[in-house]
């Protein structure tokens, strides 16, 4: 079954202040679930932005710096392992994306949100699906969240070494599931994911 290709995404809005904005690491047993969001400088367009996902991590470094040089304003933030834990990896999304566009100076007035899904808020706002690679604000939040995240998480590496954070950036990789059987739970392991919670359970039976 062929998919169809989704195209440029162009907004409804089509003033100067809007942001697009995407968030990083839903799937991983460890970490923060990180959110960007950008608004880019109409005339001053940045060359290359994509999904970051698509892009080489060379290619995202140099952007990552060139967006928090020439966009209007950008934000980067969080939502922590406890408030994953406790109130699920969708909201926690939802939550660092607010929080991501709560923090832009000057705030926007129209929001682009990668995905199918719109943050309670009272923003004027559209949500694009692949929001990512079809549109340059999604790009660059998709970029900035990604790097921060892959930052922070080669961070951790020296902080719990033997669990390969630096690498696999906290996804359940058979070098991730190996490490937390024979090493145990960290702090920053999510706790209501299945491989940590079922790892926790049978640590309980003993």
């Amino acid at each position: 079954m062929s998919r169809v290709a989704l195209g440029p995404f162009e907004s409804r809005y089509q003033g100067q202040w809007l942001a697009g904005v995407d968030e990083v690491g839903r799937g991983p047993l460890a970490g923060d679930v990180v959110a960007a969001a950008v608004i880019l400088n109409p005339a001053d367009p940045i060359e290359g932005l994509n999904d970051s996902k698509k892009l080489t991590e060379k290619r995202r470094e140099i952007l990552f710096d060139q967006i928090q040089l020439r966009a209007q304003a950008w934000c980067i933030a969080r939502a922590s392992v406890a408030e994953i834990d406790r109130m699920n990896i969708l909201q926690a999304s939802l939550l660092a994306m607010t929080r991501a566009v709560e923090g832009l100076k000057p705030q926007p007035e129209h929001v682009l949100v990668d995905g199918n899904r719109l943050p309670k808020w009272a923003y004027a706002a559209e949500a694009v699906v692949k929001g990512d690679s079809r549109h340059p604000a999604i790009s660059a939040a998709s970029i900035l969240a990604k790097v921060a995240r892959d930052r922070e998480m080669v961070a951790l590496e020296a902080q719990y070494p033997g669990y390969g954070f630096a690498g696999h950036k906290g996804y359940p990789t058979k070098t991730h599931l190996a490490a937390l059987a024979s090493l145990g739970v960290t702090p920053v392991h999510r706790t209501s994911f299945g491989p940590v919670r079922e790892l926790l359970a049978q640590i309980e039976l003993f």
